[in-house]
């Protein structure tokens, strides 16, 4: 358990305080929506910090284990589905974008882990580097879109913002999911992957 898994395993616990400095301000009125809403930033933001750094001082420190190969995945699939099983359940986020991401995200696990049984990595592509960064964004936006309704109010400034915020949802959820089919077109086409699937 080094530094990088570490920091990973910090993600997986942040991911259910998330959830409950999430729900504050809704389980106990809105006098603890401010705290709320503060809570959710910082643990959004360590989130991503962590899912930074954790990679990047396991490749300079060669602290690269198996256990963090498969751990990292799936700590980030566990935080972000977090972030919009949330966002979605207040209609923040499209529900239908959010289902688009969550069969993405377990079916790219399966994928992960009949590869790796066969000593195969799952390449990286552009479009999974987008929807990394989307999959950030939308979060960060959905969760400061409800800061600023709680801080503002009814403000005119809100209703501008929010068919650029579910523009931005839609998007995560169609890069995730050309992202996938990515994937699975690599693993069609190289016959040492495709006999996975039989």
């Amino acid at each position: 358990m080094n530094l990088p898994n570490k920091l990973t395993v910090s993600r997986l616990i942040m991911a259910p305080l998330f959830f409950l400095s999430f729900h504050l301000g809704y389980w106990f009125g809105p006098s603890y929506q401010s705290l709320a809403s503060v809570l959710t930033l910082v643990l959004w933001l360590l989130t991503e910090l962590t899912d930074l750094l954790d990679g990047q001082i396991a490749r300079r420190k060669n602290l690269v284990t198996d256990l963090g190969k498969v751990m990292d995945p799936f700590a980030d699939t566990f935080s972000r589905l977090t972030y919009f099983v949330c966002l979605s359940g207040v209609g923040i986020m499209p529900l239908w974008t959010f289902i688009l991401i969550m069969w993405r995200e377990f079916s790219i696990l399966f994928v992960r882990m009949l590869m790796m049984g066969k000593g195969k990595p799952v390449p990286a592509n552009i479009w999974g580097k987008s929807k990394a960064v989307l999959y950030a964004l939308s979060g960060a936006l959905g969760i400061m879109y409800i800061a600023l309704e709680h801080w503002l109010g009814d403000f005119a400034f809100l209703l501008s913002v929010r068919p650029v915020l579910t523009v931005v949802f839609i998007l995560a959820a169609l890069s995730s999911v050309m992202s996938f089919l990515t994937y699975i077109r690599a693993i069609v086409r190289d016959k040492s992957l495709a006999s996975l699937t039989r």
